[in-house]
């Protein structure tokens, strides 16, 4: 089925397709994989017995510390087809590579051409990317392939340098920039500073990665409504990672991102990785559709979503994948309270006088997680000799949305800075875990 048509089929239809094409990967995997050969073989599992979805729950699941430890040998094709190598870090710090060949660049292309379409982007556009496309990450390459195929016109200028940003949008004048949403908020404040008058520039829209910018009721998050209060921009945001080689991008009415049922299955598990029931938070699973170079079957993302089924009313009958409500290592227990980081960035970003911030997590003597927020404040006058009322109202402002008040730390902001977007990553970095490193 050509382009995007199968995400308007009824779900009976959509299920047949997935089917058919699991089929095609089982048996693709079980001639070229030497990882999923031998998992086959340990299990005793016969791939042509694995018909429909259902069948999918007994297979294994596979996990980052495989692609870890057994790298090479998800590589589906001799060494000499691979075009492009990308590498992502994992949880044990080695990282790993991903080899994609030719269709698999294609493939990428085609992806993120109807993911753009999704989010309204058109040929007649032109999309300045604030991403790098170097540094071996997928990320700016599948945005440029992506955009490419649709036709648009694209600047690749990279992340950060808000100058330049803003030198780049004055000659060219593109409509559309993507970028993490975070970022928006700094471009703003350099706008600001310099006297750019960015409300009357030529961007219309912004295309966002790597952050959530909506709650779970797809309302604007804190951060979301930040951005919309200084530049009324229209906002679209993104989910996708190195491994699904898949986006789920929001249309125009943003209730989730879209599923492309013909490049990827989800499945959505509990902690004992059964099937949660339908509009239940659970780690989202996927199994790869069209790739060759390293195709993955019922992979754990760590990421923690649900989907929502109902038609949208962009006419799109395929699922649609929720805001992330956390991840499923960054699980904190703290003072009897359960929660995940975003509750406490939701906190900090509805605070006026942060400026940016880390969460870092240890663990106490007794093995307890510690929580302390480093923060930046922002002008930093006057913040010695307040400093104790300032801990007090940010405790309270805690206590009053999760209950618990994380131990405070004030720092420069411009050191923070540099923890939060350092160099070697795309996204920015407000989570430190310790927790693994001191076991």
């Amino acid at each position: 089925m050509k382009g995007a048509e199968i995400e308007y089929k009824s779900k009976e239809e959509i299920k047949r397709f997935q089917e058919e094409k699991l089929r095609e990967v089982l048996l693709y995997m079980g001639l070229h994989s030497p990882f999923y050969q031998r998992m086959f073989r340990k299990h005793g599992i016969d791939i042509r017995k694995i018909r429909t979805l259902e069948d999918l729950q007994q297979i294994p699941f596979t996990e980052k510390k495989d692609l870890q430890l057994s790298n090479d040998d998800f590589l589906c094709v001799p060494r000499e087809k691979v075009i492009d190598f990308i590498t992502t870090s994992g949880t044990l710090g080695d990282p790993v590579t991903f080899a994609m060949t030719d269709k698999d660049l294609d493939r990428l292309a085609y992806n993120e051409k109807i993911s753009f379409s999704c989010a309204g982007v058109k040929p007649t556009d032109i999309v300045q990317l604030m991403t790098t496309i170097d540094k071996r990450f997928m990320a700016g390459l599948a945005y440029f392939l992506g955009l490419r195929s649709l036709g648009a016109g694209v600047i690749r200028v990279g992340n950060g340098i808000p100058e330049l940003q803003w030198d780049t949008i004055t000659r060219i004048k593109p409509n559309t920039i993507m970028c993490v949403p975070s970022f928006i908020l700094h471009i703003v404040k350099y706008a600001e500073e310099h006297g750019i008058n960015y409300r009357n520039s030529s961007v219309k829209k912004v295309v966002c990665i790597g952050e959530n910018l909506r709650e779970q009721d797809f309302s604007l998050n804190l951060l979301g409504q930040r951005i919309k209060e200084k530049w009324d921009v229209e906002l679209y945001s993104t989910y996708a990672s190195t491994e699904m080689a898949t986006t789920f991008a929001e249309c125009e009415y943003g209730c989730g991102g879209h599923h492309h049922p013909e490049l990827i299955i989800c499945e959505v598990v509990d902690n004992e990785g059964k099937i949660v029931e339908n509009g239940e938070v659970g780690e989202l699973v996927v199994t790869t559709l069209g790739v060759e170079g390293m195709p993955l079957l019922r992979f754990k993302t760590g990421d923690l979503v649900c989907f929502h089924t109902e038609k949208c009313r962009c006419g799109r009958t395929s699922m649609r994948v929720s805001p992330v409500v956390g991840r499923a290592n960054h699980l904190l227990k703290y003072k009897g309270t359960t929660l995940y980081p975003p509750a406490i960035y939701d906190v900090l970003d509805n605070t006026s006088c942060v400026e940016n911030y880390v969460v870092e997590v240890s663990l106490d003597e007794n093995g307890n997680d510690n929580v302390l927020v480093k923060i930046g404040i922002r002008g930093r006058q006057g913040v010695e000799g307040s400093k104790k009322e300032l801990i007090k109202e940010m405790k309270d402002r805690f206590r009053a949305k999760i209950r618990v008040a994380p131990d405070i730390e004030f720092c420069d902001t411009d050191n923070l800075r540099k923890i939060i977007f350092p160099d070697l990553s795309r996204k920015p970095i407000k989570f430190i875990d310790k927790r693994n490193t001191e076991k």
